[in-house]
């Protein structure tokens, strides 16, 4: 069975595999063994759900602009992969290794799971978590400046030393979060809930916390310059 994956941008093919019981996961698969760039690859929809690249090998793949939403990752290696304004809206991502991944831009809202994924130093600047499921995910060092978790469930997360200036965090479940060393100047955390979380040594200037609930949160060193702190929850 033949199967060709189109461009989005310009209608053309970027890749086609032609063998007896073929599938999206081999032909993406083959596509990258081949070197070949899925930048805007628009994935053919077999199942009703989205394509199925459950446990996938894509390190370093080009998905730039990609159409993923509704994906099935989990599971996918996607270690340094270029996801650029991808489209990963609902997508699973469980358990994904994004290890230095570019996802800038890219759109991961409306509900995608990408609990215990690791997202170790990568580029998350401006992404859309909003309404994402991230609970126990690694984002140790990422760049996230300016990206929205607004709503998001970031519970028992590893963000130490990341990124966060500008974010908007707000509404987000950050309970028990590790944000040690992290930047979170001039981040939006009205109404989060940062209740047991690691804040020691974390930059919150100028960041707007009202009504924000951080009752057992460890703030040793962290620095508050600017920050509106109005009717928030708190024991220090």
């Amino acid at each position: 069975m033949k199967i060709t994956i189109d461009s989005l941008i310009t209608k053309e093919p970027l890749f086609e595999l032609d063998e007896e019981n073929n599938s999206i996961l081999k032909t993406v698969e083959a596509a990258i063994r081949a070197g070949a760039s899925l930048e805007g690859a628009d994935f053919p929809k077999l199942e009703p759900t989205g394509v199925n690249l459950g446990g996938a090998n894509l390190a370093g793949a080009i998905l730039t602009r990609a159409d993923l939403s509704w994906a099935n990752l989990a599971g996918a290696n996607l270690t340094g992969a270029t996801l650029v304004r991808a489209n990963l809206e609902e997508a699973e991502l469980s358990g994904a290794n994004l290890v230095g991944a570019d996802l800038t831009g890219a759109n991961l809202s409306g509900g995608a799971d990408l609990q215990g994924a690791d997202l170790t130093k990568a580029g998350l600047e401006r992404a859309n978590f909003s309404g994402a499921f991230m609970q126990g995910a690694n984002l140790t060092g990422a760049n996230l400046h300016a990206a929205n978790f607004e709503d998001a469930n970031l519970q028992e997360a590893n963000l130490a030393g990341a990124d966060l200036g500008g974010a908007n965090l707000a509404s987000a479940i950050l309970s028990e979060v590790n944000l040690a060393e992290a930047s979170l100047k001039n981040a939006d955390l009205h109404g989060a809930n940062l209740r047991g979380a690691d804040l020691r040594g974390v930059d919150l200037s100028g960041a707007e916390l009202r009504g924000a609930d951080m009752l057992g949160a460890n703030v040793k060193g962290a620095k508050f310059d600017g920050a509106n702190l109005t009717g928030t929850k708190r024991d220090f």
